[in-house]
């Protein structure tokens, strides 16, 4: 059974499949060093990576092994970062969120709310039993968004990446579909 490429759209945000034309805005963020402080790999320095990164969205969808989605606020069009359900695994019914945003975004609500579109259609569509994410512990943003989403903070893995010499540890955190609450509303932290 192959995953369905969505085209969703909230008030504010527009997810959508990349197009060969995001490369440029991909590569500007992957090239930020603030905004992968704490991603798993270093900043991009080469410009071809955006065209793999678009062609390997394009490869998932086609494989039916998740959904990688552009996010654009809907009022101007304008690429503000990417949202994505990948790891689906139909037999368990579960799949993986990540997400990442330009840093001129931040602090607006936007992951939480693409986040939170994507669940939507994850639960309803394919029948998911459990989202699981993973953070930096020393992110607290990401850490607070997948708070607002219902996620609970279920371990830690210790020193499970080393990017440019730094070890760093991480939070797992898991969503269960009877825990899900798809309104827009915040929820409390657990």
């Amino acid at each position: 059974m192959a995953l369905p490429t969505p085209r969703l759209h909230t008030a504010r945000l527009r997810l959508r499949p990349f197009e060969d034309a995001d490369a440029g805005d991909l590569f500007a963020l992957h090239t930020n060093a603030s905004v992968l402080r704490y991603w798993d790999a270093p900043p991009w320095t080469d410009p071809m990576r955006a065209e793999r990164f678009i062609a390997a969205c394009q490869q998932m969808a086609e494989a039916g092994t998740g959904a990688r989605l552009a996010v654009d606020r809907a009022d101007e069009r304008m690429f503000i970062g990417w949202c994505s359900l990948n790891r689906w695994n139909p037999d368990h019914r579960s799949a993986s969120l990540a997400y990442c945003f330009k840093d001129a975004a931040w602090g607006r609500g936007y992951a939480t709310e693409a986040a939170r579109e994507l669940l939507r259609w994850a639960f309803d569509s394919l029948d998911l039993n459990r989202v699981q994410a993973e953070t930096d512990t020393r992110n607290a943003a990401s850490a607070r968004v997948l708070e607002k989403l219902g996620f609970v903070r279920e371990g830690t893995v210790r020193e499970d990446c080393v990017v440019n010499g730094e070890v760093s540890d991480s939070w797992v955190y898991g969503l269960i579909r009877r825990e899900w609450q798809p309104s827009s509303a915040a929820l409390p932290a657990r």
